[in-house]
This record gives structure tokens, sequence and C-alpha cells, in this order.
């Protein structure tokens, strides 16, 4: 395995490698592009890099499928970081391009819903396709197959464009996640600040299924960031449901709340237990009454003694 080299989705000048370069680590490595989430993720499942970095959620959009997808299926991969990076687009054209010469843009599909607001206003006749990547679509612009593309101002000079409109978002504070993947290994120690990531499948649609698998982690004080479904291509109405809940799996309410999942569910799939971007131990309240490592630790020695006759 490349004990140096990360994988990311290319080309060069896509947010993903802006955020990726947010990591201190990131300095040391040999950072490639890709041509797709699939093969940057491949890369890592192959041996071929050590770690892969995607955009897995966004602020505006919610879940980006094509990552939430590699890490549901396939050979499992375990979430080790996560980024923060706040998003807003410029518009990038060729060199003397006016505003009006605009009649064809482009960009990747995440970046549509935030900036189709914009478009509406701005460019009521221009005509949206789809691009593998923001960079790319910078790169199919200098190559006259677009007007213009909606990137990173950063990615500008990389394609020998000029930002005509910067500043571009239909929502104000706008926010991509990041994740850095690698393949399955100990999670880091707890910060006091994390978060734990899990891919759950129900065995059986039947009323209150969901709030089963709800009422393990609520039962243990444990709080849920997000959770969403995924098909799981089985037939409709199959899913499997993404979660994000406070705390490390070290923790006892976190890790009891895993095993109640294990014993009611056919299949859980643990993504890692890793630090909150942008959330420090002093901003995370303390454990419900009940629910802290030293109440577990208090009831299980009660029942040893109440078993051997200690009560």
């Amino acid at each position: 395995m490349s004990a140096t080299r990360y994988t990311y989705l290319g080309p060069e000048g896509t947010f993903t490698e802006a955020a990726l370069r947010t990591l201190p680590e990131a300095a040391t490595r040999e950072l490639t592009p890709m041509v797709s989430v699939p093969a940057a993720f491949d890369a890592v499942r192959s041996g071929q890099a050590a770690g892969a970095f995607a955009a897995i959620e966004n602020s505006v959009e919610g879940g980006v499928t094509a990552t939430i997808d590699e890490l549901t299926g396939g050979e499992p991969l375990m979430i080790y970081r996560e980024v923060l990076l706040p998003i807003t687009f410029a518009l990038l054209v060729r060199p003397g391009t006016a505003l009006g010469d605009v009649r064809t843009v482009t960009g990747h599909p995440v970046a549509q819903p935030q900036v189709r607001d914009w478009l509406r206003e701005r460019l009521p006749e221009a005509v949206w396709e789809s691009a593998a990547s923001n960079a790319d679509g910078a790169r199919l612009v200098r190559e006259g197959k677009y007007d213009g593309a909606f990137a990173g101002v950063f990615a500008a000079a990389t394609y020998g464009l000029e930002p005509l409109v910067t500043d571009i978002h239909d929502a104000a504070n706008a926010v991509t996640r990041f994740v850095l993947v690698g393949r399955p290994g100990r999670p880091a120690a707890p910060t006091g600040a994390d978060k734990t990531s899990l891919v759950i499948w129900l065995g059986d649609d039947h009323p209150g299924a969901l709030l089963g698998l709800l009422q393990e982690f609520a039962v243990r004080g444990v709080n849920l960031i997000q959770i969403q479904s995924r098909p799981t291509g089985a037939g409709m109405g199959r899913y499997c449901f993404t979660v994000d809940a406070e705390g490390h799996v070290a923790e006892r309410r976190v890790a009891e709340a895993l095993m109640g999942l294990k014993r009611i569910c056919p299949k859980v799939r643990f993504l890692g237990s890793y630090p909150r971007a942008g959330v420090a131990p002093s901003d995370v309240p303390p454990p419900r009454p009940g629910t802290s490592d030293a109440d577990f630790i208090a009831a299980a020695e009660w029942l040893a003694r109440s078993q051997d006759g200690r009560s």
C-alpha cells in the first residue's frame, strides 16, 4: 500500500482538492486526482492509496449519493477525518467573454441547486449541462465546449479562465462536508467531540421498524446528527439507513447502542468514529443523567453483585 498517497475527485482545482489541502497531513502526501469518487475509493481498496477524500454532504442539497453508495456497498471502508468547507461559486469564462455571451453553463450536479436562482435571474436562457466535477467543467470551458463553468474562483488560473462573476450562492453560509476514508482499522482515541457513522439495514418492513432502530439510540442518550435512507437495490421499498451519531464507539452508551442495533438488524456496517469538524469538546453538552460511562459501569457492577447474591 502507498502510505503517502491520497486520492480525490479531480481534476485539479476542485472544491474537494481545496478541502483536502486544509488537512495538515496533506502537505506530506502525494495528492492524486481521480476521474470519479468510485475510482478514488477503489484505489484505497486495492492498496494503491492510503486514503481517499470526497464530499459526502452539502448543507443545501443534502447527501452526496456517489460517496454514500460507495461507503454502503462494496469492500468496507472507514471514515477517519471530516472537513467542513464554506462553498461559494464563481462563473468562470474564457478571456473576453461578457455575461451576455454565456449561453451554455456547466458544473457538478451538486452545484446546480446552489446557483439555480442566480441562473434564473441573471442567465434565464442559459442551458445547464452537468460535468464530472466543477473543475472538469472549467476544463470543458477552456476547450470551448461550454461558455461558462460554476467552480471555485481558485480554479480560474489553473484552466486559463477569468472569473466573470464571483461570490455566487443561492443560500448564504452554504457548507460542504468532506470525509477522508481508508481501509478498516482501529479508530483514533476519543477527543470529547466525536461522531460515529453507520449504515443500518432493517430486517423486514413492519410498523415501528424504524422506531425500534431509533430507540436503540434514544434509550441510551445518544443524539443523532443525521439519518437518511438509501435504496438497497433489492426492490422497491427496500432501504438501508445511513446514520451519524454524536459520540465515539469507545463510549459505553454508543457501544451499547451499536450492540443493540446488531441484535435487531440483519446487517450493520460501522463506518468509523472520528473527530467532529468545527466542534470543540467544550461545545459538547455533558451526557444526560444515567448515560455517562460512569453510570454504565455502576449499573454493570450492581448487576454483578445481584447475580452473586451481594446486592
